[in-house]
């Protein structure tokens, strides 16, 4: 078995393609997924389910979902593995004067299909910073992220990916939970 972590991209937002995370769970279930274990109500999931590509269960989730709620969602799908390197490699989190309050991590369906980093760049606003890898994008918005032009729309537009925001204490949380899972399916 394998640890995965899915992300729902704009779930449960200001009132819009609402999903309680008891039904969500069930509909992880009959998927044939196990050990599943939702975090918060924005569609964060944590589960294990045989070695597969993760592409192949983002499509299994976004059928689901439809047949089970009547809209489409995007979903993002990582490997325990794939979250930890993700996590490890933040450029700003070695650094003092960086509140880690203020991380967002968005991240990304597949390697971003342009490379229109400057043109992105150029919403940054004063204090903000932004660092792009093949999985994800790492956002440093001391302004809080509600104001920030650094957002998913802009990023899915511009990379030509789908892409789901999660802030640091969120995505921290999910690792913890993966590690938990992966602890409790190796001592068995």
């Amino acid at each position: 078995m394998t640890t995965y972590i899915s992300l729902l991209r704009g779930i449960n937002v200001s009132g819009h393609k609402l999903i309680k995370m008891e039904a969500l769970a069930k509909s992880f279930e009959m998927l044939g997924f196990k050990n599943i274990k939702t975090y918060l109500q924005s569609g964060n999931v944590v589960f294990s389910w045989i070695k597969v590509d993760p592409k192949e269960i983002e499509q299994k989730i976004s059928r689901q979902i439809e047949n089970d709620f009547g809209f489409d969602v995007s979903v993002v799908v990582l490997t325990i593995e794939n979250l930890l390197h993700i996590v490890e490699n933040n450029p700003f989190i070695n650094s003092p004067e960086r509140n880690p309050t203020y991380f967002q991590i968005t991240f990304l369906s597949s390697k971003p299909q342009t490379d229109n980093f400057s043109v992105i760049e150029q919403k940054k606003q004063v204090g903000e910073e932004i660092s792009f890898s093949n999985h994800a994008v790492y956002l440093h918005c001391p302004n809080g992220y509600g104001k920030t032009k650094l957002t998913n729309n802009l990023l899915e537009s511009k990379l030509q990916v789908i892409a789901t925001t999660r802030n640091w204490k969120t995505t921290n949380e999910l690792l913890k939970l993966a590690k938990e899972l992966e602890k409790k399916q190796f001592s068995k």
